[in-house]
C-alpha cells in the first residue's frame, strides 16, 4: 500500500519494518489481565479432566470391590499403614472402620509386640489369648 501511495512521486518501498512499539499502558495492563485470565481457565480446564479422570478410576477400582470385602479390607488396612508410616502424619478413623478393621486388637498386639516380648516371660498372656 505504502509503494502504491510512493510510486508517483518516483519512491519505489521495498521493505517496511516496525522497530519500536509503545504500547499505552491502559492496554498493557489490560492485556495482561486478558493473558492471567486465559492462564486460570486452562489450569481449571486441566484440573476438572484431572478430576474426572480420577473420579473414573475410583470407579473403576470400586468394581473390583463391590464383591470383595476381605480385597476391600485388606485395601483399608494398606491405607491407614501407608497413612500411619510418614513421621508426623494425622490419620483420622471412623469409629465404623476400626470395627470393622479389629483395630483394638490389632493396637493391643502392636503394642505388646514392641515391647521386649519373649514367650517365657508373657506365658500367662498366651493362655489368655488363646
Amino acid at each position: 500500500m505504502i509503494d502504491e501511495r510512493t510510486t508517483p512521486w518516483g519512491i519505489t518501498v521495498q521493505s517496511v519494518e516496525i522497530r519500536d512499539v509503545i504500547i499505552p499502558t491502559d492496554l498493557e495492563d489490560a492485556m495482561s489481565r486478558q493473558a492471567q485470565a486465559e492462564r486460570e481457565r486452562q489450569a481449571r480446564i486441566i484440573l476438572g479432566e484431572s478430576e474426572m479422570q480420577i473420579a473414573s478410576s475410583f470407579s473403576k477400582a470400586s468394581e473390583a470391590y463391590v464383591n470383595n470385602p476381605t480385597a476391600l479390607h485388606l485395601r483399608a488396612m494398606n491405607m491407614l499403614f501407608e497413612g500411619l508410616k510418614q513421621k508426623g502424619a494425622l490419620v483420622i478413623i471412623p469409629s465404623s472402620a476400626v470395627d470393622t478393621m479389629n483395630l483394638g486388637g490389632l493396637t493391643g498386639m502392636v503394642s505388646l509386640a514392641q515391647q521386649n516380648w519373649t514367650p517365657k516371660r508373657n506365658r500367662h498372656l498366651i493362655r489368655r489369648c488363646a
